[in-house]
Order: structure tokens, then sequence, then C-alpha cells
């Protein structure tokens, strides 16, 4: 605020405060209910104020006695003066100057804005050039293992992108990826199988290619020979993607004897959680076939549904899974400790149950594990309702538990 407001408003707010002290003493001088005294010895009136504190009154008005002096008074030349500061005020030569070079000191003016947006789109990358660059820096001659593998890792973070991933097989790119999986470095098998992971989900076009160059094949060699966990669990996620919503794979997969690979993995593999990975990817071929054989139930509906239903009925997925084993395979997972991995085991069996009532009516081990199952989970349900859950998650897996004993029973 410039100084001749502030001087202005001080002056008429101590005016404010003078005529309103007098305005107040006068009022209380005549309140109704106070207590007045007539003084004897000067002929005043007195007002009681309040203990030890009296104001005096003369007849005429006049105020004697105990006041409020404590404000700073104001003449008519204050006044005078701080008229004049008002008009000099007015003239924005003398009084605004310095405030608007302070304003256009905090703000840069609308062409220096833009000079600098200018500047900040050449630094941005979009993300085909991000791409472009990785895949340069990956192929390079002179790059290390540790920076191809740094960039791999970049490149996983954008394909998650329908758009990016198309990219990336258009730049040339996909091919450099799948190259890598015959690199005779781990590390460079396990990133390039989760960067093909990603780039393939959901992403049927990508999917189509990748099996054309041979990407299935590479992954299952993988699988099918001696590899460090990690590289068995990033080369399975591949597969996975690769397979899901994409008969045209499946269809490959089981003509490459992928089934059989998948199973010598199960039985070699001393790890739960990549036993419960397989059994995955199986129970999703088996449910995605059956959904959209079901009108309206198929997941991606458009015009190509005709050609998928072709498709799929090519994929004689269930009588392999019986002929390899599976029915018995499978039933495993039932002794986990794990509820989720359970729950997998019991929804597999049940769409494997076509093809394996047979073989599960004669095996007395699954009857037993099904049996003890059930008390187990009918004491968890009990206490899930104790809680004040009458549909909670054990109930579920009773359920699945229940119908699977009476698809057994039922001839």
């Amino acid at each position: 605020m410039p100084t001749w407001k502030r001087e202005f408003l001080r002056i008429w707010m101590c005016s404010i405060q003078q005529i309103s002290g007098r305005f107040s003493n006068q009022v209380m001088g005549v309140l109704r209910g106070s207590h007045v005294r007539l003084n004897l010895q000067t002929g005043q009136r007195e007002v009681e104020l309040g203990e030890h504190q009296t104001l005096k009154y003369q007849i005429d008005g006049q105020r004697q006695g105990k006041e409020n002096t404590q404000g700073p008074s104001v003449n008519a030349e204050d006044l005078k003066k701080a008229l004049k500061n008002i008009k000099e005020g007015m003239n924005p030569k003398t009084s605004d100057k310095e405030e608007k070079e302070a304003l256009r000191a905090q703000f840069h003016p609308m062409d220096e804005l833009k000079k600098d947006m200018v500047k900040l789109d050449m630094l941005l990358e979009s993300d085909f050039q991000v791409i472009s660059r990785l895949v340069s820096q990956f192929n390079s001659s002179n790059a290390t293992v540790e920076e191809k593998v740094k960039a791999l890792h970049d490149l996983e973070y954008l394909v998650h992108e329908v758009d990016n991933a198309q990219n990336l097989a258009s730049r040339g790119g996909l091919k450099l990826v799948v190259d890598a999986l015959n690199s005779t470095d781990y590390r460079l098998q396990e990133s390039a199988s989760f960067v093909l992971g990603s780039a393939l989900s959901s992403n049927p076009g990508v999917q189509v290619e990748a099996v054309e160059s041979g990407t299935l094949q590479k992954l299952l060699t993988l699988l099918a020979t001696p590899r460090p966990m990690s590289v068995k669990k990033k080369a399975l996620f591949a597969v996975a993607s690769l397979l899901r919503h994409c008969p045209f794979a499946q269809s490959h997969f089981l003509k490459l004897g992928g089934l059989q690979v998948l199973g010598d993995v199960f039985r070699a593999s001393g790890d739960g959680a990549l036993r419960v990975r397989i059994v995955t990817i199986l129970y999703d071929m088996i449910n995605e076939k059956e959904l959209i054989s079901q009108t309206g139930l198929d997941p991606i509906p458009d015009a190509s549904h005709n050609e998928r239903l072709r498709q799929y009925a090519q994929v004689s997925l269930q009588p392999l899974l019986a002929e390899q084993g599976w029915c018995s395979l499978v039933p495993e997972l039932l002794a986990s400790p794990e509820h989720d991995w359970k729950e997998k085991a019991l929804r597999t069996i049940l769409a494997m149950m076509p093809h394996c009532q047979t073989q599960y009516r004669k095996d007395y081990a699954l009857s037993s594990s099904l049996s003890a199952l059930q008390e187990q989970y009918q004491e968890l349900v009990l206490t899930e309702q104790v809680l004040g859950d009458e549909d909670g998650y054990f109930g579920e897996i009773l359920a699945l538990l229940e119908t699977v004993v009476l698809k057994l029973k039922h001839v």
C-alpha cells in the first residue's frame, strides 16, 4: 500500500476513535439505571463507571475528569495534509511507478513465457523417440551387458501401452528382443523375456508377429532346458501373455509340444509359485474357449467373432490334458498351504472334469484330500460367520469343494 494511503488511513482512524470515544462517554452519562450524584463542592454531576472510577459532567455537558487520553489527537492541519497526499497519490507518475516496477519483477511477459515453452518442448521426447533411442542403445556393438539390461528395463516400462508395443515392433526392436533370448547371458534372457511378456499382453497384432517370428519356440526352449528359476519365471510370463486371447498362438503352442514342456517343468519344479502359474495358464485357455463358445460371452466381441470361433475350434486342449497326465498333476496343488493356490486347483479340476471325471473317481487320494479340505473349510467358514462375514472367501472355497465332490458322485 502506498505511503500516502497508510498515512491518511491512520489519521482517519484516529478521528473516528476520538469521535466514538466522546459519543460513548456521553451516552454513558445518561444510561438508564446509572448511579448519578451531585457534587456539592463543585456543583457538578458525576456518573459512576465502576469501581474507583467516576466521570464528571458540568450542567452544560462539558466533560471533566477521567477520560481515554491514550489515542492520538487530530487537528485540522493534519486533515489538510492527508487530503493533499490523496491528490498527489492520484498521479500515477509519482505514486504507482514503484508498485508497477515491483509487479513487473514478479511476472514474466507473455512473449518470454512462449519462448520458454518452446525450449521446453524441444527438450521433451515422445515415446516413439525414446523407444528408438533405447533400441539403438541396446543394438550398439559397444554396449556392455549392464547397459543392454538397463535399456531392456526401460523398454519394459514403456511397452505396457499397446501403441508403444506396436512401435517397438515397427521399429524392429521386437526382433532384437527376441534374438536376445538366444544370449548366453542369463540376465539378458530374463530381461528380454520380461519385455516380451509386457509387450505381448492383450496386443493381438504383436502376438501374431511374435508367433510368426519364432518367439514361442525360443521361449519354450528356455523352459525346457536348464536355466535359473528367475529366467524360467519370466519366460513363463511371456508364454502366458502370448497365449492369452490368442487362439492362433495356442494352436502353435500345442503343435510345438508346449503342453509337454509345461508338464516337465511342473514335475521337476519344487517352486509352488511356478506350478500355480502353469495351472493358471491351463485354466485360462480352457475358460477362454468355453466363454467364446457361449453366445454373448466373448471377451473381445467384434466382427471377427466367427473367425475366432473357428480358430478356437482348432485348439484341442482338453483331450491332450488327459493324455499327458494333467488329471493327476493339478490335484497336487491341493496340498499347498496357500488358500489361493487351492482355489486355482479346484477351479481347474472343475474345468477339466469332462475329460478327467473317470480318473478322478478312481483316485482315492483325491477323495480323501477333498474330504479333509471340506472339514477344514467348514471350520474356517464358521470362524468367518462369528466375525460377521457371511459371504467370506473361505465360503467360496467351500462351495468349490462341494461342487467338485457333487460332480464326482454324479453319474
